[in-house]
């Protein structure tokens, strides 16, 4: 059971919280493909099959383990590595990427979540807490949230206690003070919990809990989390 009395700030994960990411990827990975048939044609060539430039980026995340926590270098130096193995100008990684990135941001949030951001923001502080790269006012819902942690800037990802400590610092609060929300049972619930905060799984698919603790509250949306919060 939530205490409802002691939550006096919400962090909100991002991707698959607030909307479904992988229609993002792809349509972004379409964008950079188009981009490289122009501009790197041997490497378009090289990596026209289906989950190409997918399946380097995965590849470089064994050869770059110190980039886990930073998804935006992990997808530039693919690129890069994409190029190379290409025999393109390596130089063309950074514009490629920011065709990418730019794709990344236009998001389509779920159904609910415009007037459910609006609701929270309007009870408590809100504080977006991701281990991706979406950037909340280039995706068009800064104005709900009072400050944005990534995995990305801080050095550390989830489900390490360390973010979530910084998330509660940031919002000058005790960790059990503020309530996460996010779709990850590992990364958002389990790393809430761990760290002292309050938790609730957003599981929109029916997930199955696989931890031996006790899952914590769960909603299908984030319509279900603000009634929580409208209940006598």
């Amino acid at each position: 059971m939530l205490d409802l009395a002691r939550i006096q700030a919400i962090t909100l994960d991002l991707d698959d919280t607030l909307w479904p990411i992988w229609p993002t990827i792809t349509r972004a990975e379409t964008e950079l493909y188009r981009w490289l048939h122009v501009h790197a044609p041997m490497t378009a060539a090289l990596f026209a099959s289906p989950g190409a430039l997918r399946d380097i980026r995965e590849q470089m995340v064994g050869l770059r383990p110190d980039l886990q926590h930073d998804l935006s270098a992990l997808r530039l130096e693919s690129i890069r590595l994409a190029l190379q193995k290409a025999g393109d100008d390596v130089a063309l990684a950074e514009p490629a990427f920011e065709v990418f990135f730019a794709e990344r941001q236009r998001v389509e949030l779920f159904d609910e979540v415009p007037d459910a951001l609006g609701f929270l923001a309007a009870r408590f502080p809100l504080l977006a807490l991701s281990n991706g790269n979406a950037d909340i006012h280039r995706v068009g819902i800064g104005q709900h949230f009072v400050a944005s942690i990534s995995a990305k800037e801080f050095g550390v990802a989830k489900p390490d206690p360390r973010i979530f400590h910084a998330a509660a610092g940031a919002l000058e609060l005790p960790p059990e003070a503020v309530l996460h929300v996010g779709d990850d049972a590992t990364m958002d619930a389990l790393g809430a919990l761990n760290s002292g905060m309050q938790a609730v799984w957003l599981n929109r698919q029916d997930h199955p809990w696989r931890h031996e603790v006790a899952p914590p509250p769960t909603v299908k949306s984030l319509s279900e989390l603000c009634a929580l919060f409208s209940e006598p």
